[in-house]
């Protein structure tokens, strides 16, 4: 996936880290933490009835998709480095007023991506981070995650103390060390006790650490250990604690030896590997966690930026074959190439979204979580709200309807379109099209003719 250099540059530290030190004797010693609300994401009327088979024009989707147990969230997001808690109280009334119009799962690390070193010194706990996040997620009514990465320095051969700026991207990736799993462990059961009204939790972030040349296998046996240690930890502190692994990014590349592959791409026959040691030598899991791209690790999109999207069904599809009905959570995906030289108009980046969303709905996959790329100011394309006024992005809308209309345990019909260059997504009461062509397109879709200008996302009642 992005390196910290990309996607993870800019960790956001939102107070100098002098401030950490005249906080620590406070913060370590407070009592109680954020409280979250109960996991529950708006939905249409229930329905028993079992999803039905793609539309016609998707002939890679074809056959039914499994249930999706509605108990389990859906749609959501990750914050990162910047998000409305760290920019100014009255942005984050706006954004948190937003966003519980329709509540969804939200994400937060408990290093990095917007939180200091949780742990600076053994035993010594710094929360104001984690409390500002999920207090921001109690107030807009999410369904709260937490990740349980990244390793405090003295865990990975560095000092004990505040992370040092120039640390951050330099080390944030390392893994602790075989003989800190413990600690790590101890630390997130300290995490889980504090937050307790949060029921899930995802072990560590694709392998950071582990995995470091992606042409060789991975250190899967230390992973595992580490999450074995983790699991009985949190358990122990949170018997009703939902946890999940192994957090693997399954990368593909364009041509490769491996029992995964398709029009998109042949997937990393490491990661295959990976997985396949961690799910048979885990304590116990009670859902999986991965993540992906569908670009090749070479920037291209096979045979296109729409046909590259059926990666998404494919993975989830080997890994219910190999789980049976456990949960799958994409706890990120991206669908523009890493490098920089694909840019693409707000409509068509919007559309290639749309898309891959419909794909984690028939493939079903239980939870798919939106890295939200938040800035402070100025333009943001891909960010949920805008930085000054909290309102919705078109992004932000675009998840916000999938959350709404698509949730886990939705009903879906099977409606086709007399063009296969429409796509479409529906329920008993509610359908969106996506054009994904550059060319406006006339087409027959459920019984009614529509024109849809190049690249127009539509949602209509049925």
């Amino acid at each position: 996936m992005l390196t910290a250099g990309q996607r993870r540059a800019g960790w956001g530290l939102a107070r100098a880290v002098a401030a950490v030190a005249t906080a620590l004797a406070a913060a370590g010693c407070s009592s109680g933490g954020a409280a979250g609300p109960a996991d529950s994401v708006a939905q249409p009327p229930a329905s028993t009835a079992t999803p039905a088979s793609s539309p016609a024009a998707d002939t890679a989707d074809a056959g039914t998709p499994p249930r999706v147990d509605p108990a389990w969230p859906r749609w959501g997001f990750t914050h990162t480095g910047v998000s409305a808690n760290n920019v100014s109280p009255e942005l984050e009334q706006k954004v948190a007023g937003t966003l519980a119009t329709t509540p969804m799962v939200q994400n937060q690390h408990i290093m990095g991506f917007g939180a200091l070193n949780p742990e600076p010194y053994p035993g010594q706990y710094y929360w104001e981070d984690l409390d500002s996040r999920l207090n921001l997620m109690k107030q807009s009514g999410a369904t709260p995650v937490i990740t349980l990465c990244c390793a405090p320095d003295w865990m990975k051969g560095g000092p004990e103390g505040p992370t040092e700026e120039s640390a951050w991207a330099e080390h944030l990736e390392d893994a602790p060390y075989p003989e800190y799993f413990d600690d790590f462990a101890k630390l997130s059961a300290a995490v889980a006790s504090r937050y307790t009204d949060v029921r899930y939790f995802m072990v560590w972030n694709e392998f950071k650490g582990f995995w470091k040349d992606h042409s060789k296998p991975a250190d899967y046996k230390g992973y595992t250990d580490m999450y074995n240690k983790v699991y009985d930890a949190v358990k122990a502190a949170r018997p009703d604690a939902k946890i999940g692994g192994p957090y693997l990014g399954f990368d593909s590349d364009n041509t490769g030896s491996s029992e995964l592959r398709g029009p998109w791409g042949v997937v990393n026959q490491n990661a295959l590997d990976a997985f396949e040691y961690w799910y048979k030598n885990k304590k116990g899991a009670d859902f999986i966690v991965v993540d992906g791209a569908s670009p090749t690790e070479t920037h291209d999109l096979l045979p296109d930026e729409f046909g590259a999207l059926g990666k998404f069904s494919a993975v989830t599809s080997w890994l219910r074959e190999r789980t049976g009905d456990m949960p799958v959570w994409w706890s990120e995906w991206y669908f523009v190439p890493e490098d920089g030289s694909t840019t693409w108009p707000e409509p068509k980046r919007l559309a290639v979204q749309a898309v891959s969303m419909m794909e984690f709905a028939r493939s079903g996959a239980a939870t798919a979580l939106y890295w939200n790329p938040q800035a402070k100011e100025g333009a943001c394309p891909g960010c949920l709200w805008a930085p000054t006024t909290g309102a919705l992005l078109p992004t932000g809308d675009l998840v916000t309807n999938f959350t709404r209309w698509f949730p886990a345990g939705a009903e879906l019909d099977e409606i086709t379109s007399s063009d296969q260059r429409v796509r479409v997504l529906a329920q008993p009461r509610r359908l969106v099209m996506v054009n994904t062509a550059a060319t406006a397109v006339t087409a027959t879709v459920d019984g009614e003719k529509v024109t849809l200008q190049p690249y127009e996302i539509r949602w209509a009642d049925r």
